[in-house]
């Protein structure tokens, strides 16, 4: 089977010869993994089943300001400590949620369209996905502060619904834009959950997040694409929320919050997973024997009956042995 066949047979819920797989790394991993197999090309030869870009906002570096990056919707970003991929927010852009005169940028198309096109002419066999990080939540805190966003739930509704009517209307021009390539989905990037529930909880997503998210989803449902959506932490309150509206795939599933077996019945039917080898603790702390063993056994669990991509839960970090993920890629290749 070509590659791109098997991740939507597993969407469709039909088992395949392989369970298909994907890895992707943070930047220093990434360094760490190509130094430690001494191929620079590594994950080329890995058959790795998933493609794809996410607009950002294209944080660029500040000239004369070390680890310092702006995106195009002025937030600034310091990527000098620890994180050198995502960063810390440095000050808010807006202060006042219940009066602020911040503008959205315009969609620069031309710079979107090339990745576009770059996108499809590198796609191979692989299932290829336009994608959004930090999307509405995530947009909201990184503008104006995490305490001020949850705050705002309660104390500044209106200019919650405001901000975030305003940055649906920017990202439905770049859903609208990846829509007219030949992309097999979308992928929605935006972290709702902490290690126990929703961070807002789940009154506050379905007031201020499932309208928007919904709005979204039907945008792609529409063009007969499948909707990939990516958070971090314990959304199990929402996951009926996310397949009512047409979710098809929610990455990523953490084993320790979730019981595999018990999501995979309760939810496998309807829902999809992406990733379920855990980067917190089996990646970062097990030995290799130990790694394929646990990996072998979640993707008996998770792919029974199709509905599973093999991955790790995130993005792999800098703490995770490279002859883990040896280990990991030999059981996913080798199925």
């Amino acid at each position: 089977m070509k590659r791109n066949e098997r991740v939507l047979a597993a969407l469709n819920h039909k088992e395949t010869d392989i369970v298909p797989y994907f890895v992707e790394f943070t930047e220093q991993e990434r360094k760490r993994v190509v130094a430690y197999a001494g191929d620079e090309n590594i994950l080329d030869k890995w058959g790795l089943h998933l493609h794809y870009t996410q607009y950002w906002g294209w944080p660029a570096e500040i000239p004369g300001n070390s680890g310092h990056f702006k995106d195009v919707f002025g937030v600034v970003w310091d990527r000098s400590g620890a994180d050198k991929d995502i960063g810390v927010v440095r000050r808010p852009v807006i202060s006042d949620l219940d009066d602020f005169q911040y503008t959205f940028p315009s969609v620069d198309e031309k710079r979107l369209r090339k990745e576009y096109e770059t996108l499809i002419s590198t796609k191979e066999d692989k299932f290829v996905m336009a994608g959004i990080g930090f999307l509405m939540y995530e947009r909201l805190w990184s503008l104006c502060g995490v305490e001020n966003a949850l705050a705002g739930m309660l104390e500044s509704p209106q200019g919650v619904h405001k901000l975030l009517d305003m940055a649906y209307e920017h990202y439905e021009k770049v859903v609208d834009i990846a829509l007219e390539y030949e992309i097999d989905g979308f992928y929605f990037g935006d972290d709702w959950g902490q290690q126990k529930g929703l961070i807002m909880g789940p009154k506050h997503w379905r007031t201020f997040i499932k309208p928007q998210m919904k709005k979204l989803y039907e945008k792609v449902k529409n063009k007969g694409k499948y909707v990939i959506q990516h958070s971090c932490g314990d959304i199990s309150e929402i996951l009926t929320d996310l397949i009512e509206i047409g979710c098809d795939c929610y990455q990523t599933v953490q084993p320790e919050i979730y019981n595999l077996e018990t999501l995979k019945k309760e939810y496998g039917m309807d829902l999809s997973f992406w990733g379920a080898v855990s980067t917190q603790q089996l990646l970062a702390n097990a030995s290799p024997d130990k790694v394929k063993e646990e990996t072998a056994r979640i993707i008996g669990i998770m792919g029974r009956n199709g509905g599973y991509i093999a991955a790790p839960t995130h993005a792999v970090p800098p703490d995770v042995p490279p002859e883990n993920i040896i280990a990991m890629m030999d059981v996913f290749i080798n199925q």
